[in-house]
């Protein structure tokens, strides 16, 4: 199971959310919801190299993404999802919305 912390307030996690809801490969941890699971949101942050340039731009870095073997990834794509980036910007048209 891939584990994904997040929070709801986060604009790229909440278009996460809807992508994995009731898929059973995917568990959502939201790291606002108890302190437990912020800590281990921390841990993994301070310890896992892949964070380093989300740190250095001030950046939380989520969703944050933790495959079953343990890789750790901020890429949606990496684990078969769309990121808020690839979505596209909402265009007058209506497309890309």
């Amino acid at each position: 199971m891939i584990k994904v912390y997040g929070m709801p307030s986060c604009p790229y996690c909440a278009y996460i959310e809807p992508q994995i809801e009731n898929n059973p490969n995917f568990e959502y941890i939201d790291i606002g919801k108890h302190v437990h699971a912020l800590h281990e949101f921390l841990e993994l942050r301070d310890h896992n190299p892949v964070f380093e340039e989300y740190k250095a731009m001030g950046d939380v870095g989520i969703p944050c993404f933790v495959k079953e073997d343990g890789t750790v990834t901020l890429e949606p794509s990496e684990v078969g999802l769309v990121s808020l980036s690839q979505a596209g910007a909402c265009g007058i048209d209506g497309k890309g919305c």
